[in-house]
């Protein structure tokens, strides 16, 4: 018995030291964190957070770190907030209303009545000779040529004391007849439209979008002398 309970004692030494010693290796520095941390790859770059630091919000990456870029909002298209077309004589106005019904603009579409002028005959004359006794003069001339058809226009206009040789419907009408008179001669005559008084229209449209007035630029270009232009 007592052999047996001198080598236990032995035994226990042996082991004390052993681990004294380290030949059985460290527990003490497997088991503590800052000596796994050391193990740990890069340890060095680790930083051990509190617990105040561990629940605080994260913050936003700074620009240049990994921040993604915002997102770029796209532009509004363009508008186009009063658009006008205009002036149309009644025929042709009807003609254009008829094409842009297939717009379907609503009540985004208005006519206004437009106070203009029209062509309503073309005449050939010989320019104002500055008075009366010049105009007798230049009849005297044509009556030698053979001119007898003309007349001296005495009223109070821009034309006054010219001299007329013949009104016409058509514009060829009238070229004719200056080629004819070229042909006796006289060689100062001209051809001019005359005016009269009449009734056009304009129409407007708004908060047209771009592919929308693009539509009514194209309706518009099919109309002499008619164009888009912007308007209040």
């Amino acid at each position: 018995m007592l052999k047996f309970v001198f080598w236990l004692l032995a035994g226990v030494n042996l082991l004390v030291l052993a681990i004294g010693q380290g030949y059985l290796g460290s527990f003490r520095s497997e088991t503590r964190e800052p000596a796994r941390m050391k193990n740990q790859l890069q340890a060095g770059k680790l930083t051990l957070l509190t617990q105040e630091q561990a629940t605080a919000p994260a913050l936003a990456p700074a620009a240049g770190e990994g921040a993604k870029p915002a997102t770029a909002i796209p532009a509004a298209a363009p508008s186009y907030a009063c658009t006008e077309v205009g002036n149309f004589l009644l025929a042709d106005g009807r003609r254009f209303e008829a094409q842009v019904e297939a717009l379907d603009l609503g009540d985004r579409q208005s006519r206004r009545n437009v106070a203009g002028q029209e062509i309503s005959s073309y005449m050939v004359y010989i320019p104002p000779q500055g008075s009366k006794e010049g105009a007798d003069r230049k009849a005297g001339e044509l009556k030698q040529l053979g001119v007898t058809n003309y007349f001296i226009m005495n009223e109070s206009s821009p034309l006054r004391w010219g001299i007329s040789l013949g009104v016409f419907k058509s514009e060829s009408s009238a070229q004719s007849q200056l080629a004819s008179l070229n042909k006796q001669g006289v060689h100062s005559a001209r051809v001019a439209p005359r005016y009269s008084a009449s009734k056009q229209f304009a129409y407007q449209f708004r908060n047209l979008d771009a592919a929308t007035r693009t539509r009514l630029a194209g309706i518009a270009a099919q109309f002499e002398e008619q164009e888009l232009r912007s308007c209040k």
